[in-house]
């Protein structure tokens, strides 16, 4: 282990909502579900996980947050431990459109940044965002997942990832309905089209403007019109039924906006800051049986702690 940075590290990461409707690849929330990883050096690759889907969690082949932080290991040619123990819990779902890759990318790049060489690579939060995004392929749930809050973020060709971060409202009512069965993001990618209308285009750049406003100024009421979208929604909606059942309820004076989280299939719904309990029981009753529903406020960014 000479030569090589022995002290352990602790992050905290949180689910992410890509797209938020018109911002395509663009925009990302911080949820407050959160993968935590605490990482040792070790002799061998160790995972104990707990939490959701710990078993998959558990897995070391194949494991995204191992294949990560081998690949950036491999690609900065330094030393680093060959490999560690990881205690993982894991609130995020997987393949529910939730940023679960997101996260676990986030989490191997920055186990890289601090475990490589003597003292760490030493990159700066818009080196590990780049870096993650460049894995990912697109900028929206990484760098949300990294900043917290809203996040609106654009691949910068020689500037990297370039990104502006509103905290967001940690008091607005976010309610996530997920159905039983998860949906690969390649397969959702898969149901767009190559090209849009003028008009279909149009509409986005407006309502993807009046989006960032919406959190720049915490304008809840604003959400009904700037979540509406062209670009993905419809052509998920088959794929994603509660799009479907939810996506009606937007006009009610109680819902303030609803969209696809992510690639889907999971449906976010914002709540009015007068919603009733009469009124959130209408809402998971919509939605039909066997979808699990989950409470949900803003969340901050990562949090990095030196063990």
């Amino acid at each position: 282990m000479s030569g090589v940075q022995t002290r352990g590290l602790r992050l905290k990461l949180p689910a992410t909502s890509a797209n938020l409707g018109p911002g395509f690849d663009a925009a990302g929330l911080a949820m407050s579900m959160h993968l935590t990883v605490e990482a040792c050096p070790s002799a061998e690759w160790e995972i104990h996980a707990t939490g959701r889907d710990a078993e998959l969690c558990a897995k070391v082949d194949g494991n995204l947050i191992i294949d990560t932080y081998r690949k950036v290991i491999e690609d900065v040619w330094v030393d680093a431990p060959a490999a560690l123990r990881l205690e993982i819990h894991n609130e995020i779902p997987l393949g529910m459109g939730c940023g679960s890759s997101a996260a676990a990318i986030c989490a191997g790049v920055a186990l890289a940044d601090h475990f490589g060489g003597i003292s760490g690579l030493g990159w700066s939060d818009a080196d590990i965002v780049t870096a993650a995004s460049h894995r990912e392929g697109h900028p929206d749930n990484v760098a949300a997942c990294w900043f917290g809050g809203f996040t609106v973020s654009a691949m910068g060709g020689n500037r990297g990832v370039v990104t502006a971060t509103f905290p967001g409202n940690p008091e607005w009512e976010l309610m996530l309905a997920m159905q039983p069965t998860s949906l690969a993001t390649k397969t959702a990618r898969a149901l767009l089209p190559d090209s849009y209308s003028k008009a279909d285009a149009v509409f986005n750049v407006q309502r993807s403007s009046l989006l960032v406003a919406a959190f720049a100024q915490g304008r809840l009421d604003l959400l009904r019109t700037a979540m509406q979208d062209k670009m993905h929604q419809p052509y998920r909606e088959d794929a994603c039924p509660l799009l479907k059942k939810l996506l009606p309820l937007a006009e009610e004076p109680w819902v303030a906006g609803v969209a696809l989280s992510g690639a889907g299939p999971s449906v976010l719904v914002f709540l009015s800051k007068d919603a009733t309990p009469l009124e959130k029981t209408k809402l998971l009753s919509a939605a039909g049986r066997g979808v699990e529903w989950l409470p949900l406020r803003i969340a901050g960014g990562a949090e990095r702690t030196i063990l």
